[in-house]
């Protein structure tokens, strides 16, 4: 499933507070976006055909949850990114930073603890 960097904000809301209606996730998303509440629940519907989202009724409003975790999410966008840039190797990946001077001292020291465990 495809969900876009304007569907993702919404997932976002929804990962982080639960359930939600559509004015929650309009006020979470006021301090961050200039998204009037049409943008958002034309978003929302989005979801829901794509079914990453639920909505369940209460009175006359409907209650939003997430049906993709975010490390589900996280998981297939990854992969995703590896594929189409990287041939589905990490190693390329952490080349390319590298060279570019994008990694720091941190990094690198996480990379070799990282590849330490890995090797155990």
């Amino acid at each position: 499933m495809r969900i876009t960097d304007a569907e993702s904000r919404i997932m976002e809301v929804l990962w982080q507070h639960g359930t939600c209606t559509a004015e929650h996730i309009v006020a979470e998303l006021s301090r961050s976006t200039e998204w009037r509440e049409g943008t958002v629940k034309a978003l929302i519907n989005r979801l829901l055909k794509k079914d990453a989202v639920s909505a369940t009724a209460e009175g006359r409003r409907f209650l939003y949850t997430a049906r993709v975790s975010k490390a589900d999410w996280v998981e297939g966008e990854s992969r995703s990114f590896l594929e189409r840039m990287f041939g589905g190797k990490v190693a390329p990946l952490v080349a390319h930073f590298s060279q570019r001077g994008e990694l720091s001292t941190a990094d690198v020291a996480a990379l070799r603890k990282l590849v330490a465990e890995l090797d155990k």
